[in-house]
């Protein structure tokens, strides 16, 4: 069939199974946008910000499993893209970015809107493309796709150049048999992903570690971000249990092992539980699930896991010995490994190693206030309130480490955060995603006054489309992390990090047609909640935190994991 590149992108997305794009529209995308019409399977949101539609894309992506979609026009609109790439780049989530530049006679001129963002972008995406040839543009949309969801996931970028979405070219479409399979027609889409998916576990390192395993008396383990993306929690849960091990979570690890097992310590590292810390400071055993020791767990590489033999578990080689050197590893997906290592494993026994971990704290206790909320009143109340199954996303900062120190995360995918880029403003698109990628889920928005004035533009994407997303805004009046880190690395000298100016959110919500709330009790809140979750709109509740309050436990950066500078 003879098609434009416009159309024949859009078929391709199609074959992909793509609802759902998040986008902006421009001038070099126009042709795209305008063939876009004629597929009305595939369902537009029109976000205020080209940030804020890969954020949605992102969080789509993380909450569903499946690859995130988002468009953007050239120049300024592209480049618009690259916190939010950079975001799904470090977090490994599965995203592809469609881009269209000037015409290719107009590339390499500084034309109006022109840049080289596969240039850009090149560091921050698994792999980017500037197609040349409309006669490319097919098997490259399928390639893309089979990078971004295989092996370790990740972002793609596809530029095409705005001849090119006008150029014609035959289009074959992908062969299915009666079972919806890709047939013969498929196999570059097939052997695209085979080049990416990661080779099956070598069985004498599982066998290496089962032997560990069996000789630990004081075995732990930490639940990665690995674990999330590939779905294995269940996996991790019936390994956990067999072995009879403590469980760390890291920030990205959240709803990969269920919050509320017995053996769950809470998180671990920066501001990790004195459960969780003192455990990996004091095993003989830790197996790392999907987890790439960052400065935030890891925080004292030489000295972290000290007294234990450290084992990773990872898909992506390269994560391998690189912040932490290993005694054993298994390169593999977390899914897979886990299956392998149950199938030879028996039920074991550490009582007397739990009773230590567990005379330790695994999660922080807040004093009440008689004049305001604390974080763990407020925390507590949403729990109360919101069904066990709703999908939580948020920004960065304190209010980040409160959500995930007090919610007990309960499925992979209910946690969407910025862990490893810290993307401040990536809250509301992400819960943006979440909701139009589970529109049956609940989905509530935990962001900071500091975080949440960077994107809350898309306030009006909320309200336009009837996304019924609760945002339960922790204003504190200041960059409460940098305000922390200032009180005890600075003598207290607080520098431009007080927020003692505009907007009054409960004012803005209204502006934005959404209701608004201003709670400075339990009471309160409890009832605005109640009222926003039966009535299923869209709300922003405005609550009063101390500007003093800190997250807890916290150890400093460098230090030793059980140093705690404030517990």
């Amino acid at each position: 069939m003879l098609m434009t590149g416009a159309q024949i992108l859009m078929e391709c997305l199609l074959e992909q199974e793509v609802d759902t794009v998040f986008g902006f529209p421009g001038g070099t995308i126009m042709h795209v946008y305008d063939e876009l019409l004629n597929y009305p399977a595939i369902h537009h949101i029109l976000t205020a910000h080209e940030q804020g539609a890969c954020h949605a894309a992102d969080g789509y992506a993380r909450s569903t499993g499946r690859v995130g979609v988002c468009f953007a026009t050239s120049g300024p609109g592209a480049t618009n893209l690259v916190t939010g790439i950079a975001t799904a780049y470090m977090d490994s989530s599965p995203v592809v970015c469609i881009s269209c530049n000037v015409s290719l006679s107009l590339l390499g001129k500084d034309s109006f809107q022109e840049v080289d963002i596969t240039g850009v972008t090149m560091p921050i995406t698994k792999c980017n493309y500037l197609v040349r040839d409309v006669g490319d543009l097919a098997d490259t949309v399928r390639e893309a796709f089979a990078i971004a969801r295989s092996g370790r996931p990740g972002p793609v970028l596809i530029d095409i150049p705005r001849n090119v979405t006008q150029d014609m070219a035959d289009y074959t479409p992908l062969a299915r048999d009666g079972h919806g399979k890709v047939g013969r027609l498929g196999q570059l889409m097939k052997r695209s992903s085979q080049n990416f998916r990661a080779a099956e576990p070598d069985y004498r390192d599982i066998d290496i570690l089962v032997d560990m395993i069996r000789a630990a008396q004081r075995p732990m383990v930490i639940c990665g971000g690995g674990v999330v993306r590939s779905r294995a929690d269940r996996e991790l849960e019936t390994f956990a249990n067999r072995i009879d091990a403590p469980v760390g979570i890291t920030v990205m690890g959240a709803g990969g092992f269920r919050g509320l097992n017995p053996l769950a310590t809470g998180l671990v590292g920066m501001h990790g539980s004195q459960a969780s810390n003192m455990a990996v400071d004091a095993c003989d055993l830790l197996i790392a699930v999907g987890c790439r020791f960052s400065d935030r767990v890891a925080l004292r590489p030489r000295s972290f896991a000290r007294n234990a033999k450290v084992v990773q578990i990872d898909i992506d080689r390269s994560e391998i010995n690189k912040n932490v050197e290993t005694d054993h590893h298994i390169v593999g997906d977390a899914k897979r490994v886990l299956a392998l290592l149950n199938e030879r494993l028996e039920q074991m026994d550490h009582a007397k190693w739990k009773e230590y971990v567990f005379s330790y704290k695994t999660q922080t206790e807040y004093d009440e206030a008689a004049d305001h909320m604390t974080p763990g009143q407020v925390l507590d109340a949403i729990a109360r309130i919101v069904p066990n199954y709703t999908i939580f996303a948020t920004d960065v900062g304190q209010h980040q480490m409160w959500a995930i120190q007090h919610l007990h995360f309960e499925y992979c995918g209910q946690l969407v955060t910025s862990g490893g880029y810290g993307t401040m403003g990536f809250g509301l698109g992400a819960a943006i995603g979440a909701q139009v990628g589970n529109p049956e889920m609940p989905v509530v928005l935990i962001t900071g006054d500091g975080s949440f004035r960077m994107n809350l533009n898309e306030l009006s994407t909320v309200q336009y489309y009837g996304l019924p997303i609760i945002v339960v805004l922790f204003n504190n009046g200041t960059l409460g992390m940098v305000r922390q880190w200032q009180t005890l690395s600075c003598n207290g000298r607080h520098s431009q990090t007080t927020l003692d100016r505009g907007p009054d959110f409960v004012k803005l919500a209204d502006a934005y047609g959404i209701k608004g709330f201003r709670v400075t009790d339990v009471t309160e809140l409890e009832a605005a909640l109640t009222e926003a979750f039966v009535a299923r709109v869209p709300a922003v509740i405005d609550c009063a935190i101390d500007i003093d309050e800190m997250v807890r436990p916290m150890v400093g950066g460098g230090s030793h994991i059980t140093r705690f500078m404030v517990d």
